[in-house]
């Protein structure tokens, strides 16, 4: 019987997931190619992520603040 383990997984390509739920392929190859990184896609991403959690935020304390108007109201009748 085989066990795997981290060490004995050697696989070719990869396949990740960008934010907005897109799979990449990432493939091992022997020949080294330099890829250049824009550091404006980083912080567009950057921002991007911190404004759907500000979003996000935001609408779970308006929820919460609604829950405890109305159990206010209920508990006032």
């Amino acid at each position: 019987m085989k066990y795997m383990s981290g060490e004995n997984i050697t696989n070719s390509s990869v396949e990740t997931q960008n934010m907005e739920g897109e799979l990449h392929s990432l493939k091992n190859s022997s020949s080294k190619t330099k890829k250049r990184v824009d550091i404006n896609v980083l912080l567009n991403k950057v921002r991007l992520a911190q404004k759907k959690e500000k979003i996000e935020s935001t609408i779970f304390f308006g929820l919460v603040a609604a829950v405890i108007v109305v159990t206010g109201i209920i508990v006032s009748i």
